[in-house]
């Protein structure tokens, strides 16, 4: 063999092997995930605050283009844990092709937001899902090819999937199989930053995982049993043992009760302060919506409060109260709320329904739906079956389709065929934040007792809870003390009794 020769070759593999590293650096082969915001329209205001948790976020990035390990790899089980490039798969029915899609690039959302690359994605049409490998086998191997064409090392499918159903596709297309839940929770526990929701996050983690436990090998698979004599049981009692995946479930187990344990005990502070704002008749209203719909964005344009905002999915998961105030003086409190999702996995909606407590005992319920996205009425939808689930469906519901400054005008008339008497703000530009205030102001609850009353000058007290919670009137200040006229709630009504005129 020639020198040239045996240059060529190498010059050969080295652009095999630097095509193989552009291929994998390509982000975003499966188009753009239309759950997120354009990245140019995407950015801060001066109500959002300095934003510094962004920042923390932002400061660890994957180094796109670096060996993933496909050809070292036998067995899925064992690889490193790191930022994969994936491969969605959905499986959808005749007639459903549109909303499959929209899935689809919503999934591609999440894997980003989890931190992934989504290469590619494919689609099946089929009845119903294939109960040994999803996809059937024909097509499980076409997935295998397109996996090893774009050198990804996950795939993703839209869907919960069953233990068998992921083992057996792994088993096929040989990289890691996880599925729709596994990525929500996964960013869940990323972003997760309280003690409770911390706590949430685990609970939920561990209850999707017990039904899914599968041994790890022969090796692995019993405890030692042996002679049991001493504990009279005799003979016949000798066995293998407890296997290891029971004394896990049990492990498991014992780990959830301490959880839900540490979430009840969390539950007296969290009902105390709800109590207070009860006793002192401040009424509440929640913002709702899906996930990037712009809640937090929303929030800081009415309050200031300075809430993390993220063009990402569940970037913010703690309920955060603020206070505000109506233009005739009366205090309220708005809450921010988690993010809902379609298919939102029923371990989240358990584990956080003591913060889901904060949309069922609000008095307003301010629903944002992200006017650019490509469904919105699926959004709608979504909302308000959660919203059931935890029993809000009577509660004054105002829709706010946000980002309004991304509609053009046509799109505004479809919005408002669909949901007549929404409202169109943008966090943004600011623009309906105003009208939005005064649709506030007027479907939150009024203090129900009129009261005229003289109220002495040493009892300032009352005067100030009347501008606080109630509804003042008419105010006038005489030689015997200060004459009001408001409306007022039952508790201030019977305080104020005694200096009824």
């Amino acid at each position: 063999m020639t020198q040239s020769t045996t240059q060529d070759e190498h010059g050969d593999a080295v652009e095999r092997v630097l095509a193989a590293a552009e291929r994998r650096a390509e982000s975003h082969v499966f188009g753009s995930a239309q759950a997120l915001q354009d990245t140019a329209t995407a950015g801060y205001t001066s109500a959002d605050g300095e934003q510094w948790e962004v920042e923390d976020r932002h400061a660890l990035r994957r180094v796109a283009g670096l060996s993933t390990e496909l050809e070292d790899v036998t067995e899925v089980e064992y690889r490193q844990l790191r930022l994969e490039n994936v491969v969605l798969v959905g499986v959808y029915p005749q007639g459903a092709q549109e909303d499959a899609e929209n899935s689809l690039r919503e999934l591609a959302a999440l894997a980003e937001t989890a931190g992934a690359v989504v290469l590619d994605g494919l689609l099946q049409r089929r009845p119903h899902p294939d109960p040994a490998t999803y996809l059937g086998r024909g097509k499980a191997q076409e997935l295998k090819d397109i996996v090893a064409a774009v050198g990804a090392d996950t795939v993703i499918a839209d869907t919960e999937l069953a233990s068998s159903q992921r083992r057996a596709l792994e088993d096929v297309v040989k990289v890691k199989v996880i599925d729709r839940t596994t990525v929500i929770l996964d960013i869940f526990s990323q972003h997760a930053k309280s003690r409770e929701g911390r706590a949430q996050v685990e609970l939920a983690q561990l209850e999707y995982l017990l039904p899914r436990l599968r041994g790890w090998g022969e090796s692995m698979s019993r405890q030692a049993g042996g002679q049991v004599g001493a504990g009279g049981a005799g003979m016949g009692s000798r066995g293998p043992g407890e296997t290891k995946i029971e004394l896990d479930r049990r492990r498991i187990r014992t780990r959830m009760a301490m959880l839900r344990k540490q979430i009840r005990d969390f539950k007296p502070a969290r009902e105390a302060k709800r109590a207070e704002r009860k006793r002192h008749t401040i009424p509440s209203v929640a913002i709702a919506g899906y996930t990037n719909a712009g809640k937090s964005s929303l929030l800081n344009a009415l309050t200031s409060a300075g809430v993390l905002v993220e063009n990402a999915l569940f970037a913010t998961l703690d309920a955060t109260v603020r206070r505000s105030e109506t233009t005739d003086g009366r205090v309220y409190t708005l809450t921010d709320t988690v993010g809902f999702v379609r298919n939102l996995p029923h371990q989240l909606v358990e584990a956080f329904r003591s913060t889901l407590e904060e949309v069922a005992d609000a008095d307003v319920i301010v629903h944002v739906v992200d006017g650019s996205h490509p469904d919105p009425a699926g959004q709608i939808k979504t909302v308000r079956d959660v919203m059931g689930d935890v029993g809000a469906r009577s509660i004054p519901e105002i829709i706010v389709f946000n980002k309004a400054d991304l509609l053009s005008d046509d799109e505004r008339m479809v919005l408002r065929g669909l949901v007549p008497g929404a409202h169109f703000v943008s966090s943004r530009s600011g623009e309906g934040i105003a009208e939005l205030r005064a649709a506030i102001d007027e479907v939150l609850p009024k203090p129900a007792v009129e009261v005229h009353a003289v109220v002495p000058y040493d009892r300032g007290d009352l005067v100030a809870a009347v501008h606080e919670s109630g509804l003042l009137i008419d105010v006038a200040h005489e030689e015997a003390g200060t004459r009001i006229h408001a409306h007022v709630n039952e508790r201030l009504a019977a305080e104020l009794a005694p200096f009824a005129v």
